[in-house]
């Protein structure tokens, strides 16, 4: 079972957070831009373990070179069941410099995107203070 499955399925998101790369890009399913920086991916993956419920990994694929990582998943947002993917690939200190997470299906894609849309003044005000916290 790869570390950042084993993490997020213990909910244990300090180390989620410890695996990530200063300079991470998170695109996410339900917004145009990515968000660049460990703050702020670690707030938005704070955000989505509030929102998501029955979460759990059903597949794993990795890459020959085990620098690229794709986690199946389904979910619940609400009453709507999604399937995701965390794509996730990872820099030669071996730390996620990459997260892209895709859903299906797309009503399940706009209760997520209204379900962290809620969230969102809450996870810019978290990654604000982990940015002060790290200065």
């Amino acid at each position: 079972m790869h570390p950042f499955r084993k993490a997020v399925e213990a909910g244990d998101l300090s180390a989620v957070e410890e695996m990530l790369a200063d300079d991470v890009v998170f695109t996410s399913p339900v917004a145009f831009k990515p968000y660049p920086g460990k703050a702020i991916t670690a707030a938005i993956l704070r955000g989505v373990s509030r929102v998501f419920t029955d979460f759990r990994y059903v597949r794993e694929i990795a890459g020959a070179d085990g620098r690229d990582h794709a986690l199946v998943f389904t979910a619940k947002v609400g009453d709507k069941e999604l399937n995701g993917c965390d794509f996730l690939h990872f820099d030669e200190d071996g730390r996620i410099d990459d997260l892209m997470v895709m859903v299906r299906p797309l009503s399940a894609a706009h209760a997520l995107s209204e379900a962290m849309g809620a969230q969102f003044e809450r996870i810019s005000r978290e990654a604000a203070e982990a940015m002060d916290d790290r200065a």
